[in-house]
Protein backbone atom coordinates (compact mmCIF):
# COMPACT_ATOMS: atom_id res chain seq x y z
CA UNK A 1 0.00 0.00 0.00
CA UNK A 2 1.35 3.38 -0.99
CA UNK A 3 1.20 6.58 0.97
CA UNK A 4 -1.03 9.39 -0.13
CA UNK A 5 1.96 11.62 -0.86
CA UNK A 6 3.58 8.98 -3.06
CA UNK A 7 0.34 8.42 -4.99
CA UNK A 8 -0.11 12.15 -5.49
CA UNK A 9 3.48 12.56 -6.68
CA UNK A 10 3.02 9.60 -9.02
CA UNK A 11 -0.09 11.13 -10.57
CA UNK A 12 1.60 14.50 -11.02
CA UNK A 13 4.59 12.88 -12.73
CA UNK A 14 2.29 10.86 -14.99
CA UNK A 15 0.38 13.93 -16.16
CA UNK A 16 3.65 15.83 -16.62
CA UNK A 17 4.75 13.01 -18.96
CA UNK A 18 1.47 13.32 -20.87
CA UNK A 19 1.87 17.10 -21.19
CA UNK A 20 5.47 16.67 -22.32
CA UNK A 21 4.22 14.24 -24.96
CA UNK A 22 1.61 16.81 -25.97
CA UNK A 23 4.23 19.47 -26.62
CA UNK A 24 6.56 17.05 -28.43
CA UNK A 25 3.73 15.87 -30.69
CA UNK A 26 2.63 19.45 -31.36
CA UNK A 27 6.17 20.42 -32.33
CA UNK A 28 6.60 17.38 -34.57
CA UNK A 29 3.19 17.83 -36.19
CA UNK A 30 3.80 21.47 -37.07
CA UNK A 31 7.38 21.04 -38.31
CA UNK A 32 7.24 21.47 -42.09
CA UNK A 33 8.55 18.61 -44.19
CA UNK A 34 8.88 16.18 -41.28
CA UNK A 35 7.17 12.81 -41.82
CA UNK A 36 5.59 14.21 -45.00
CA UNK A 37 4.53 12.09 -47.96
CA UNK A 38 3.51 14.40 -50.79
CA UNK A 39 1.06 16.82 -49.22
CA UNK A 40 -0.03 14.39 -46.51
CA UNK A 41 1.30 14.35 -42.96
CA UNK A 42 0.28 12.10 -40.09
CA UNK A 43 -1.71 13.54 -37.23
CA UNK A 44 0.22 13.17 -34.00
CA UNK A 45 -1.90 15.05 -31.49
CA UNK A 46 -5.09 13.12 -32.13
CA UNK A 47 -3.74 9.61 -31.37
CA UNK A 48 -2.01 10.92 -28.26
CA UNK A 49 -5.28 12.27 -26.88
CA UNK A 50 -7.17 9.15 -27.83
CA UNK A 51 -4.55 6.96 -26.15
CA UNK A 52 -4.76 9.02 -22.96
CA UNK A 53 -8.54 8.72 -23.12
CA UNK A 54 -8.32 4.93 -23.51
CA UNK A 55 -5.95 4.57 -20.55
CA UNK A 56 -7.23 7.25 -18.19
CA UNK A 57 -10.96 7.16 -18.83
CA UNK A 58 -13.47 9.31 -20.60
CA UNK A 59 -13.53 12.41 -18.37
CA UNK A 60 -9.78 12.84 -17.98
CA UNK A 61 -9.38 12.02 -21.66
CA UNK A 62 -11.99 14.59 -22.67
CA UNK A 63 -10.25 17.33 -20.67
CA UNK A 64 -6.87 16.36 -22.09
CA UNK A 65 -8.41 16.28 -25.57
CA UNK A 66 -9.83 19.77 -25.09
CA UNK A 67 -6.43 21.14 -24.05
CA UNK A 68 -4.81 19.33 -26.97
CA UNK A 69 -7.42 20.73 -29.35
CA UNK A 70 -6.81 24.27 -28.12
CA UNK A 71 -3.07 23.83 -28.69
CA UNK A 72 -3.75 22.38 -32.14
CA UNK A 73 -6.08 25.29 -32.97
CA UNK A 74 -3.39 27.73 -31.91
CA UNK A 75 -0.55 26.06 -33.81
CA UNK A 76 -2.65 25.55 -36.96
CA UNK A 77 -3.92 29.14 -37.01
CA UNK A 78 -7.54 27.99 -37.13
CA UNK A 79 -10.68 29.20 -35.42
CA UNK A 80 -10.04 28.75 -31.72
CA UNK A 81 -12.29 26.12 -30.22
CA UNK A 82 -13.30 24.11 -33.26
CA UNK A 83 -10.68 21.40 -32.90
CA UNK A 84 -10.93 21.65 -29.11
CA UNK A 85 -14.62 20.77 -29.26
CA UNK A 86 -14.02 17.98 -31.78
CA UNK A 87 -11.19 16.50 -29.73
CA UNK A 88 -13.14 16.71 -26.48
CA UNK A 89 -16.14 14.91 -27.97
CA UNK A 90 -13.99 12.30 -29.73
CA UNK A 91 -11.92 11.54 -26.63
CA UNK A 92 -15.03 11.20 -24.49
CA UNK A 93 -16.69 8.91 -27.05
CA UNK A 94 -13.58 6.75 -27.48
CA UNK A 95 -13.11 6.48 -23.72
CA UNK A 96 -16.69 5.26 -23.30
CA UNK A 97 -16.47 2.99 -26.35
CA UNK A 98 -13.34 1.24 -25.11
CA UNK A 99 -14.62 1.01 -21.55
CA UNK A 100 -17.94 -0.54 -22.56
CA UNK A 101 -17.45 -2.40 -25.83
CA UNK A 102 -13.86 -2.82 -27.02
CA UNK A 103 -10.66 -4.22 -25.62
CA UNK A 104 -7.74 -1.91 -25.15
CA UNK A 105 -5.64 -3.59 -27.85
CA UNK A 106 -3.27 -2.00 -30.38
CA UNK A 107 -5.29 -3.27 -33.36
CA UNK A 108 -8.52 -1.80 -32.05
CA UNK A 109 -6.74 1.45 -31.25
CA UNK A 110 -5.27 1.67 -34.77
CA UNK A 111 -8.74 1.35 -36.29
CA UNK A 112 -10.23 3.87 -33.84
CA UNK A 113 -7.52 6.44 -34.47
CA UNK A 114 -7.74 6.02 -38.26
CA UNK A 115 -11.50 6.55 -38.17
CA UNK A 116 -11.11 9.52 -35.82
CA UNK A 117 -8.42 11.03 -38.05
CA UNK A 118 -10.66 10.58 -41.08
CA UNK A 119 -13.52 12.24 -39.20
CA UNK A 120 -11.45 15.22 -38.02
CA UNK A 121 -9.78 15.74 -41.39
CA UNK A 122 -13.10 15.38 -43.23
CA UNK A 123 -14.73 18.03 -41.02
CA UNK A 124 -11.75 20.31 -41.60
CA UNK A 125 -11.97 19.70 -45.35
CA UNK A 126 -15.72 20.31 -45.37
CA UNK A 127 -15.64 23.59 -43.46
CA UNK A 128 -12.43 25.08 -44.88
CA UNK A 129 -12.31 23.76 -48.46
CA UNK A 130 -15.61 22.39 -49.70
CA UNK A 131 -18.10 24.86 -48.25
CA UNK A 132 -16.15 27.98 -49.29
CA UNK A 133 -16.15 26.53 -52.82
CA UNK A 134 -12.43 26.30 -53.53
CA UNK A 135 -11.60 24.67 -56.82
CA UNK A 136 -9.82 21.36 -56.51
CA UNK A 137 -11.40 20.48 -53.18
CA UNK A 138 -12.07 16.90 -54.32
CA UNK A 139 -8.40 16.47 -55.21
CA UNK A 140 -7.50 17.87 -51.81
CA UNK A 141 -9.62 15.18 -50.21
CA UNK A 142 -8.05 12.41 -52.29
CA UNK A 143 -4.43 13.55 -52.02
CA UNK A 144 -4.37 14.98 -48.49
CA UNK A 145 -7.22 13.78 -46.26
CA UNK A 146 -7.18 10.07 -47.10
CA UNK A 147 -3.36 9.64 -47.08
CA UNK A 148 -3.07 11.66 -43.86
CA UNK A 149 -5.57 9.37 -42.16
CA UNK A 150 -3.61 6.34 -43.38
CA UNK A 151 -0.28 7.82 -42.22
CA UNK A 152 -1.76 8.34 -38.77
CA UNK A 153 -2.01 4.58 -38.16
CA UNK A 154 1.71 3.85 -37.55
CA UNK A 155 2.06 6.97 -35.40
CA UNK A 156 -0.96 5.94 -33.37
CA UNK A 157 0.53 2.52 -32.62
CA UNK A 158 3.75 4.08 -31.35
CA UNK A 159 1.91 6.66 -29.25
CA UNK A 160 -0.44 4.02 -27.83
CA UNK A 161 2.53 1.95 -26.68
CA UNK A 162 4.18 4.98 -25.07
CA UNK A 163 1.01 6.12 -23.28
CA UNK A 164 0.29 2.59 -22.09
CA UNK A 165 3.86 2.35 -20.75
CA UNK A 166 3.49 5.67 -18.89
CA UNK A 167 0.12 4.59 -17.50
CA UNK A 168 1.49 1.24 -16.27
CA UNK A 169 4.66 2.84 -14.86
CA UNK A 170 2.69 5.24 -12.67
CA UNK A 171 -0.17 2.89 -11.80
CA UNK A 172 -1.55 3.36 -8.30
CA UNK A 173 -1.30 0.38 -5.96
CA UNK A 174 -4.46 0.40 -3.87
CA UNK A 175 -3.33 -2.45 -1.69
CA UNK A 176 -5.63 -5.01 -3.28
CA UNK A 177 -4.26 -8.48 -2.79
Amino acid sequence: MESRRKRSRSQILKWCCYVLGLFVCAALQTTPGLFQLGQAKPLLLLPLCLAVSVCEGEFAGALFGMVCGLLWDYTAGRTVGMLALEMMLLCFAVGVLVQLYLQSAPGNFAVISAVAALLVLSCDWLFFYRMPGYSGSAQRYLWFVLPSAALTIPASLVEFAIVRHIYNKFKIDNGVV
